[in-house]
């Protein structure tokens, strides 16, 4: 058995990655290809051409081969993960039409397919019309319907990135239903294509037949062929199975089957999500996203660019940092992790509210970021402790939210993303949530969730719930320290907990005298 690698392609936002995992969950060979997040033709668009990700694809894993211990011999089976909500058309040919928009990109249109009558007094009733109204004016296949309208007449199916991939890999539209997060008419109590009845077919500018075939995870979606053998390295013949979005790989790849334990995602978007087989919302009339295990969910909240806010101080003001990382050849975390641990917990007073970008899963489609107690104490040190324990604040906040829908209290957390490498963060984390926190014993959770999917669709182990015991294990634990945890237990309850409804006011008369954010 110990033999036996399954190959993993994790596809990110700014990166992708090949990985042939053991059936024990270890590395046994890695290789990476970064690109360039997204191009903007305009602000607030972000878009990304699919062929750069198609080609990145194929150069991660030809420079994977080149890598000790990847035998190709050993490969049982290939399964693809990817960031959510990227969404591309392809023509007749199978080419794509137009730029794929990535789920970075911020453009709205006021031109969108109207639902009934009938759905509209109903909306409004239930006081969700402007929920509805969002989700329409943000669904990118509606912006292209309105504005591109030659792309659309031509599109003869929309694909997440997830299905694209797939469909270059294997020549076979058909994508996994783990992966279905963004505007498209998915059911997803039922995890399929929405029924004929749903009001998403009228707010949509969609048909049945432009969409993928969809399969649970696990499942086997076609073979690898010469051509793609020849670009790849990948064996022919090889199984091609469904995984999941890179957000529900994640927590299978970090052990989190059981609803009690919380995994925390410090990404470019932060959450903390955990799974369950009810079909719980915890933002009321706001569904939980499809989790990697078949006929479960993700119950997620979402700090949108959550952890982006840390690249983006490493960028402004961490270029001390980065240049003795270079000069020490040590890692740029170990440095930051010094300028974290310089500052007492609590940043002396300083607090952090992490709305930097407007969205349907925070508190109010108007809410801002935040920072108050400035003093002349302050320096970056603490504005980056600041930054760190306002995005465990707000997924604090995450957790209580989950708990009072569920009913279940979550006693446990783990850890992943690129966050979960700073030692300073995960034990900020463990004191501001009172929680041991762990770290799985891989960073490559998403890749190692897609790997654990084609383990069982493959026959290697018997369910998921065997294959998530055999190759997934805790690494290192951060135990609450007493004192911090006392500190932060009272900030947040006394402080955080109500900066949002103190300065909600403000945000609004920001928003009507700038005009941003726009109201949905």
């Amino acid at each position: 058995m110990i033999d036996k690698t399954i190959l993993a392609i994790d596809n990110g936002t700014q990166s992708v990655r090949a990985i042939l995992f053991d059936l024990q969950g270890n590395i046994v060979a890695k290789s990476q290809v970064h690109f360039e997040s997204y191009f903007s033709e305009h602000p607030g668009w972000a878009e990304h051409d699919p062929e750069d990700y198609w080609q990145s694809l194929c150069r991660a894993c030809k420079q994977l081969w080149e890598q000790p211990g990847a035998d190709k011999a050993a490969v049982q089976g290939v399964a693809v993960t990817t960031q959510r909500g990227t969404v591309i058309n392809v023509g007749q040919d199978g080419k794509a039409l137009r730029p794929a928009i990535t789920w970075l990109d911020q453009r709205r249109t006021d031109l969108a397919p109207r639902v009934g009558m009938w759905w509209n007094a109903a909306f409004r009733l239930a006081r969700v019309k402007g929920t509805i109204d969002y989700f329409r004016g943000e669904a990118e296949i509606n912006w292209i319907k309105a504005h591109q309208p030659d792309v659309w007449d031509r599109t003869h199916k929309v694909l997440l990135l997830s299905g694209y991939l797939n469909y270059r890999l294997c020549g076979r539209y058909v994508d996994s239903t783990g992966s279905q997060v963004a505007y498209l008419p998915f059911d997803y109590k039922r995890q399929r294509w929405a029924g004929p009845r749903d009001w998403k077919w009228q707010a949509l500018a969609i048909t049945p037949q432009m969409l993928p075939e969809l399969v649970a995870p696990g499942t086997v979606i076609g073979l690898i062929g010469d051509a793609v053998a020849a670009l790849t390295g990948i064996p022919a013949g090889i199984a091609l199975l469904a995984a999941a979005a890179d957000k529900a790989c994640e927590v299978i790849g970090a052990g989190c089957q059981a609803p009690h334990i919380g995994c925390l995602s410090y990404g470019t978007t932060a959450t903390i999500n955990t799974t369950s087989r009810r079909y719980v919302e915890v933002t009321p009339f706001i569904p939980p996203y499809p989790a990697a295990i078949p006929d479960t969910y993700s119950t997620e909240v979402q700090i949108f660019r959550g952890y982006w806010m840390v690249n983006w101080f490493k960028e402004q003001f961490g270029h001390h940092e980065r240049a003795r990382a270079l000069e020490e050849d040590v890692a740029p975390e170990q440095l930051f992790d010094e300028l974290v641990n310089a500052v007492p917990a609590g940043a002396m007073g300083l607090m952090l509210q992490p709305y930097w970008s407007p969205g349907i899963r925070v508190p109010g489609p108007e809410a801002k970021g935040a920072i108050i107690g400035f003093g002349d104490v302050h320096t970056r040190a603490h504005v980056y402790r600041a930054i760190l324990e306002g995005l465990a604040y707000a997924l604090r906040e995450g957790k209580e939210r989950t708990e009072k829908r569920s009913g279940v209290p979550i006693t446990e957390l783990r850890v992943s993303g690129g966050g979960s490498q700073s030692d300073a963060a995960m034990q900020l984390t463990a004191d501001i949530f009172g929680l041991p926190t762990a770290r799985p014993h891989v960073y490559e959770t998403s890749g190692l969730g897609a790997a654990i999917a084609a383990a069982v669709g493959l026959g290697l182990y018997p369910d998921f719930a065997a294959a998530i015991a055999g190759m997934t294990r805790i690494g290192r634990v951060f135990e609450p320290i007493a004192a911090n945890q006392a500190m932060y237990d009272r900030l947040y309850k006394q402080v955080y907990r109500k900066m949002y409804a103190r300065l909600q006011p403000m945000y609004a008369q920001i928003a009507e005298i700038t005009g941003y954010p726009r109201k949905p």
